[in-house]
Parts: C-alpha cells; sequence; structure tokens
C-alpha cells in the first residue's frame, strides 16, 4: 500500500483539481471538516464497484488519521484497484499541515472518541453490577477489556463499526 503526505496530494489537487479523493469516515465526521474536493464514501458502505473510477488510476484515500483509509485501500486493492493511495495521518495530519478544509459550524464527536466513551461506560456499569448485583456481571468488564485488547492487536473495532452505523453518525 502506498502513502503519500498531505502537502504531496496538495501538491498533486493544485495540478489536477479532479483528482479522486474519498474521505472513508462517518457522514457527520466528514460534515464536521474536510478537504475541500473530498469525495465522502464512508467505510462501512464502500463498494469498490460502484465508484466509477478507473482501476488503473490514483485513488487517494483520507480519514481521521489514517487507519480506515488503509482498510479502505485494501479493499479497492482486493476488488482490482491498482493504484489506492492513503493520505498519511489523514485529516488530522492535513489540518496540522495547515492546508485548506471545509468546515461545518457543528462540532461532532469522533467515532474514537465515542468508542472510548462506550468501552469505559460499560466497565463501569459491570463493575457496579457485580459489586451490587451479581458479582458473575464482572464478565461484562472483562469482555469490553478483551475487545480492546483484541482491537488493538488486529487493528478491527467492532463496537466502533456499530457506533459507525448509529442514527446520529449519519447525516
Amino acid at each position: 500500500m502506498k502513502t503519500i503526505p498531505p502537502a504531496e496530494l496538495q501538491k498533486i489537487l493544485s495540478a489536477q483539481p479532479s483528482a479522486p479523493v474519498i474521505d472513508v469516515r462517518t457522514p457527520l465526521e466528514f460534515a464536521e471538516v474536510h478537504v475541500p474536493s473530498a469525495r465522502s464514501v464512508p467505510l462501512d458502505e464502500l463498494d469498490p464497484g460502484s465508484l466509477s473510477l478507473p482501476k488503473d488510476q490514483p485513488v487517494y484515500l483520507l480519514c481521521r488519521s489514517g487507519q480506515r483509509a488503509a482498510k479502505a485501500a485494501d479493499k479497492l486493492a482486493k476488488a482490482g484497484f491498482t493504484r489506492p493511495i492513503v493520505i498519511e495521518g489523514g485529516t488530522l495530519a492535513w489540518i496540522d499541515a495547515n492546508l485548506p478544509v471545509t468546515r461545518s459550524a457543528v462540532k461532532i464527536m469522533s467515532l474514537e472518541r465515542q468508542v472510548r466513551i462506550a468501552a469505559g461506560a460499560i466497565v463501569c456499569v459491570g463493575v457496579l453490577l457485580a459489586h451490587f448485583v451479581d458479582a458473575r456481571f464482572i464478565w461484562l468488564s472483562g469482555f469490553i477489556g478483551a475487545g480492546l485488547v483484541f482491537a488493538g492487536i488486529t487493528d478491527f473495532c467492532g463496537m466502533g463499526l456499530l457506533l459507525a452505523k448509529m442514527p446520529w453518525n449519519k447525516r
């Protein structure tokens, strides 16, 4: 998988404003802030066959920090795209490089923060239930802890995928 820094993508877009840039974050994340020429195609809805892009041309992929874009690049490569390119550091790196963005007046909570809040809340509830109701509820906290370890090792977060489908993350 090829990666390029945000400044290089900016140079490419200056020369070729119609170069395909796909942002695979949730619609609300995209609405909050995005690269002006990017197109929103959430990772969970990414269907390489429906992109109507030449498979031998570069396709630039963005997300918040680069993780979801890497998954999108793998998905495109498996579908026969020969040049998926991930933007290093994603939208956060783009913003840090002081490159132009389109911003909404609405501030949203990132999917990563939502996962941390949900996991922390479930662990706390599990501990409280184990203490006050039945000791077996401690397994709820253990399950979430195991899920976080699994997500860290495999870079697959089921809770994140589930939260991405929630109504508040849709536009």
